[in-house]
């Protein structure tokens, strides 16, 4: 008896127990909300699953996995429905397309069009929603068709995507015969029987009208408008370049007592970098103050990119240090804000500080930060940093390969950067450009011209930096004809303008021929007016070739334009030095003290066991300096036993010879590669920057240098690339 009762006890615990949990069940299906994870849904799942009594319905489940967005657990729901209910068919839609399964989108409406189910105002927009990540102006067209027939164009949340979609293709077509083809087959049929309407109605909207005007037509027709209407509209427009508009319809939103989100607001900052006017983005940065906004991350970050093209870095690192959470969004804008405006190791800074708040970069955050290390020339933290876009499966990305091509080609390893290059299963403009420029640089300038010609073929139309990239090259080989057959083609081909770039690329080819008169002419011709660093180019090729009549006349012309460049002035000292003119010389550099303009010291670095070296003219502040002088003893001995005789013409002041030659030994380059070959195993590269031109004998000296220790010897000088290896230069002898 007393076993019996326990049992009974015990069954009727049991019942009650499960009572319960299907009473929990019951109610958590009735209010899915209340659901925050994966976990929970899963168990849920797992209870309806044992088979109680009340009545157990997979859209419901469905509708749970989709709303937490996971599509997995989704697919497997949806595929216990035998025949999914429209509220399923809308759940899978609606899961698929903020997972961004966007193909997927369009196969499932697809297969549900095709079993005759309709489409309602809750699925509609996220099909719209995957067409316009898609592009597909066709489909878009058909869906637009889709959303007449079943009188939905007239809903909002349908309105608004359809003006989104609009805006995203930057086109609508006006074929109705081709609109009624796609109509046709349309997901399986449906909307045909209603052409005749459907072809007034999209005649309505789109005859003889422009994207935008489309959809204004769309905005206008709306019986009703949200926030997000108005913010698609002014989306669309600052999309097209229609800043102007844009401002209009934020001012009209505001007339009719709709107040701009943070989506209105992030959406028309940047239309003030662009106008040039950082006063109104200021304006509007106030308002995001006093209405609560400015610590919201979509606007901090459109307000740093703001500031930062307005080359006010400053504002931007101040907007940052205000945002409670920064984003990867924020950051990225912060390190770009820092590239951009030459502040190149607060960049990689701001990225080691990124890490170390643990936040994962993105794609674009390497193609902000490559460019900090091809401006820096650190050849060993550009390697590190392509080690994280391969550990962060990046590799593949197009733009990051394009941003790696440009970085290496700049940091001295041109051999890496076509490697990359060709490894690149689709190659865009930018990493032509860069991989162009990069010979360009480097001296071998019929690969950049054979590579030009070769994107021409593949990738149609080239741009105007990538007219810059070959005129460029043409330029550091002296290849005259070509420059010109480039720099007509451009225009004649091609309907590009020319810019100063190209301009200055082509009078800068002249005057390394030493053609300077005819470089005079076509300076003298240009559309626009020369600034003073065109003009500067021919200053530079006339004291080259000695030819002081015509730098005089140059000369006044860019004192003119910029009276306070040291350039111009220590150019034209330089040539009366070089001429033995040694008043005129020491008259222009009273000029220079008058006016406060003081030289740029020469300097050269080079990077041992990642770390950078310094060294400026005749440098004896450095540890090694005793070992470096040493050295560079017993080369100079070895260099003269090989023939080496010193040059010194480039040497402009009124001493001995013996005086000029110790001056020239003493130059910031010779020391940095003594050092470099001193401090590194036998057969390692040198490189070494420079931050103006390698004079002549430096020159002549590293192609000695070079062949006696048997190593390759970079330099990056302020106009090129050159490899020094057996006796020769990349350059050959022409820079």
């Amino acid at each position: 008896m007393a076993a019996s009762a326990v049992q009974a006890a015990q069954t009727a615990a049991t019942a009650a127990a499960a009572a319960t949990t299907k009473s929990i069940a019951k109610s958590l299906l009735c209010d899915p909300s209340s659901i925050h994870s994966r976990c929970q849904a899963q168990q849920l799942h797992a209870q309806l699953l044992k088979g109680y009594s009340f009545t157990y319905t997979s859209s419901s489940i469905l509708a749970i996995y989709s709303r937490l967005c996971l599509p997995d657990d989704s697919f497997r729901a949806f595929s216990s429905i035998p025949s999914p209910s429209s509220s399923s068919w809308t759940s899978i839609i609606s899961c698929s397309a903020a997972a961004g399964l966007f193909s997927l989108v369009l196969s499932l409406f697809q297969r549900m069009r095709s079993t005759g189910a309709p489409p309602n105002h809750k699925l509609l927009p996220n099909v719209l929603k995957a067409c316009a990540a898609l592009r597909s102006s066709k489909l878009g067209e058909s869906l637009h068709a889709c959303a007449i027939s079943f009188g939905l164009d007239s809903d909002l949340f349908t309105g608004n995507a359809l003006m989104n979609l609009y805006c995203k293709l930057g086109c609508f077509q006006n074929d109705l015969n081709r609109s009624e083809e796609m109509l046709s087959r349309d997901f399986g049929g449906g909307c045909v029987s209603k052409l005749g309407n459907l072809e007034r109605n999209i005649s309505r909207v789109s005859a003889g009208a422009s994207p935008m005007e489309s959809v204004r037509k769309l905005f206008d027709e709306m019986p009703e408008r949200d926030v997000v209407s108005w913010n698609t509209v002014i989306g669309g427009d600052v999309e097209n370049g229609l800043y102007v508009e844009a401002l209009r319809m934020v001012m009209e939103m505001i007339s009719v007592g709709l107040r701009p989100d943070s989506f209105t607001l992030s959406t028309v900052i940047p239309i003030f970098a662009e106008l040039g006017n950082v006063s109104k983005g200021k304006e509007i940065h106030g308002y995001t103050i006093r209405n609560g906004l400015d610590r919201e991350v979509f606007i901090g970050s459109s307000l740093i990119d703001m500031y930062a093209k307005c080359t006010l870095v400053e504002y931007s690192y101040r907007v940052m240090g205000f945002l409670p959470n920064p984003d990867a969004v924020a950051w990225n804008s912060i390190i770009a804000a820092s590239v951009q405006n030459g502040q190149f190791d607060e960049g990689l800074r701001l990225f080691r500080e990124m890490l170390a708040v643990k936040l994962k970069p993105m794609a674009v955050t390497f193609s902000c930060l490559m460019p900090a290390c091809a401006h820096r020339t650190t050849l060993h933290l550009g390697k590190q940093l392509h080690s994280y876009v391969i550990r962060g499966g990046f590799d593949g990305n197009v733009f990051v390969q394009s941003a790696l091509v440009d970085m290496y080609a700049k940091c001295g390893n041109i051999c890496v950067a076509r490697r990359i290059f060709d490894a690149m299963p689709s190659v865009d403009m930018v990493a032509w450009t860069a991989m162009i420029m990069g010979y360009a640089l480097h001296g071998p300038a019929y690969e950049a011209l054979n590579l030009f010609r070769r994107m021409e073929m593949e990738n149609g139309k080239p741009n105007y930096v990538a007219f810059v990239a070959v005129l460029t090259a043409c330029s550091h080989a002296g290849l005259v004809d070509e420059a010109q057959k480039f720099f007509d083609r451009m225009t004649k081909d091609y309907g590009i303008t020319p810019c100063l770039e190209h301009y200055a690329a082509v009078a800068d080819v002249l005057g390394r021929a030493g053609k300077v008169e005819e470089a005079y002419d076509f300076i003298s011709k240009m559309h626009i007016k020369p600034t003073s660093s065109v003009w500067s180019i021919l200053l530079g090729a006339c004291r080259v070739y000695k030819n002081a009549e015509l730098a005089e006349k140059v000369a006044k012309k860019i004192f003119e334009l910029e009276p306070s460049e040291i350039a111009p002035h220590l150019i034209m000292s330089n040539i009366y030095s070089a001429s033995g003119k040694w008043k005129e010389a020491a008259d222009m550099r009273m000029i220079m003290r008058k006016k406060g303009l003081k030289k740029q010291p020469a300097c050269s670095w080079i990077e041992i066991k990642n770390k950078v070296h310094g060294f400026v003219a005749h440098d004896v502040s450095h540890p090694c300096y005793g070992n470096i002088t040493e050295a560079w003893e017993a080369l100079k001995d070895q260099m003269k036993r090989e023939g080496y005789v010193p040059n010194t013409e480039d040497v402009l002041h009124d001493v001995e010879e013996e005086q000029k030659i110790a001056n020239l030994c003493g130059h910031s380059e010779r020391l940095a590669i003594v050092f470099g070959i001193i401090s590194t195993p036998p057969g390692t590269t040198i490189r070494v920057t420079k931050n103006i031109r390698v004079c002549v004998d430096c020159h002549t000296a590293i192609k000695f240098i070079s062949k006696i220790v048997g190593r390759e010897i970079i330099v990056r000088d302020f106009n090129r690339f050159h490899h020094f290896k057996d006796n020769g230069c990349s350059c050959g002898d022409f820079w």
